[in-house]
C-alpha cells in the first residue's frame, strides 16, 4: 500500500490552502491550471450525476495529500509513514514533494 500512497504524493496534486470543504476543488485547480471557482463549480455540477459525482469527490477527498504530504486514506488505516522531505532515503529515492 505505501508504493501506492508514494504514487500519489509523487502527481503533484495537493490540496490549496485556499480550500473550502475539503480543498479538493484547490487541488485540481492547482493542479490543471484553472481559475478555482471554476473548479468548484465544475464539482458542484459533477454532483447532479447520480452516485458518481459524490461518489468521485469522496474518493479524491480520501486520497488528496494535504500540504504536508499526509492522506486521509493512509491516516486511516494507520499506514502514515513519515519521510524528512529534506533527505534522500538509503534507497535514493528522492523526497515527495
Amino acid at each position: 500500500m505505501g508504493k501506492i500512497f508514494d504514487l500519489i504524493r509523487q502527481s503533484g496534486l495537493r490540496r490549496g490552502p485556499r480550500r473550502l470543504f475539503g480543498g479538493i476543488g484547490g487541488a485540481i485547480a492547482a493542479r490543471l491550471g484553472l481559475n478555482v471557482w471554476l473548479a468548484r463549480l465544475l464539482i458542484l455540477l459533477s454532483f447532479l450525476l447520480p452516485v458518481l459525482g459524490v461518489g468521485a469527490y469522496l474518493v479524491a477527498w480520501a486520497l488528496t495529500p494535504w500540504q504536508d504530504g499526509s492522506i486521509p486514506l493512509e491516516r486511516a488505516l494507520g499506514t502514515t509513514h513519515r519521510r524528512d522531505p529534506g533527505r534522500i532515503s538509503a534507497a535514493g529515492e528522492e523526497p515527495y514533494r
